[in-house]
Order: C-alpha cells, then sequence, then structure tokens
C-alpha cells in the first residue's frame, strides 16, 4: 500500500473504522494528484468535482465578492480533506474558491466513484456522514469565535487549536481568515505568547 494511501487509512480509522473489504473498495476509487503554488483547483460557480486528502502543502478555500475583497473560509492541510464540500455534496456550483497556497500532493475521489460506495456500503455513508458531522461542529465552534470573540481572543483560540499554522501558513491569510487587520495581526504575533 502506498504512503499516502497509508495515511489516508489512519485518518479514516481516526474518524471512523471500516471493514478492510470495505477499506478495499474504498481505497481503489483515489488518485494521486499534483498541483503547483497558488492553482485554482475549484472556481467560483464550478462545481467540485472532487474530494481532495491532503498528503503535502497548504491551500484555503476561500470567498471573493464583487468589490474583490477575499474571507478565507478554512485552510485544508495534511492529513486532512479538502475541497469545496457543499458543492461536492450538492452537485452544485461553488460560492467559493479552493487554491493552493503551496506546491500540494493529494489523493483525489471523484463525486460519482464515491456515492456509488456510499449508496452501496453503509460504513462508507456512516464515515461521511461522521466526518462531515464533525466538521460542522467546528464551523459552529468558528461562528461562535467570529461573532463574540476579540482580535486577541480569537488568535489565542487559533493559537490553542492548531499551534504549528503560524509555520504553514503565510500570515496575510491568517489575518483574513481571523477578519483582523494585518497590521493589528503582526502586533499580535509580537505581543502574544503560548
Amino acid at each position: 500500500m502506498s504512503e499516502s494511501l497509508q495515511l489516508l487509512r489512519s485518518i479514516i480509522s481516526s474518524i471512523r473504522p471500516i471493514p478492510d473489504a470495505d477499506w478495499t473498495e474504498f481505497s481503489l476509487i483515489w488518485k494521486p494528484f499534483k498541483a503547483r503554488r497558488k492553482e485554482t483547483l475549484t472556481s467560483e460557480n464550478d462545481t467540485e468535482k472532487y474530494l481532495y486528502f491532503v498528503t503535502e502543502g497548504v491551500q484555503r478555500v476561500f470567498y471573493l465578492d464583487d468589490q474583490g475583497r477575499e474571507a478565507t473560509v478554512v485552510f485544508t492541510y495534511a492529513p486532512s480533506f479538502g475541497g469545496v464540500i457543499d458543492s461536492f455534496l450538492l452537485e452544485k456550483p461553488s460560492r467559493y474558491y479552493y487554491e493552493t497556497l503551496t506546491p500540494s500532493f493529494f489523493l483525489k475521489a471523484s463525486f460519482s466513484e464515491l456515492k456509488e460506495l456510499m449508496d452501496r456500503k453503509q460504513s462508507i455513508e456512516r464515515l461521511i456522514r461522521t466526518g462531515l458531522t464533525e466538521s460542522m461542529s467546528g464551523v459552529m465552534e468558528r461562528l461562535v469565535e467570529i461573532q463574540c470573540f476579540s482580535s486577541e481572543e480569537k488568535f489565542r483560540k487559533l493559537l490553542s487549536r492548531s499551534p504549528h499554522i503560524m509555520q504553514l501558513v503565510p500570515h496575510k491569510y491568517l489575518a483574513n481568515y481571523l477578519g483582523i487587520d494585518p497590521t493589528n495581526f503582526s502586533k499580535l504575533v509580537n505581543k502574544v505568547r503560548i
């Protein structure tokens, strides 16, 4: 088994283990894929065709309004799943962009192959449902942070949840993700110690 598939299986087992026979079928739908730095994988109005499993690199999902302002929604990096998930699962045009911030390596699975497995294999459907439920829990927690926390509290929460992110993601994107002015973000970097 390739190193990337071993990593995928490890993450799958941490979410919700599946029987070996189901894993064998599940592993067959994943294909290797690589992308350059600053490559757009999904654009607004495109329907997301793939679920990505990140094995190397950093990516972000962001929204771009009609005035050219960006809002970073989420970062993905190894080992995690990526893509514009709502567009993928609902088979609807995306409202977001998915781009690489660094050269990136993935495994990717097409919607049709994943859906077919989910329809046939209860363990796969439960795995996806559990993963989505955990993701939704994280989104709800983040909404509370955005609406209720001060800039410093948001910064501290990010560092407590993902202390390594300061080395992975350029600070301008982290400031955008937190909704903090880049100058104030720099002040927090110098002020806050965790």
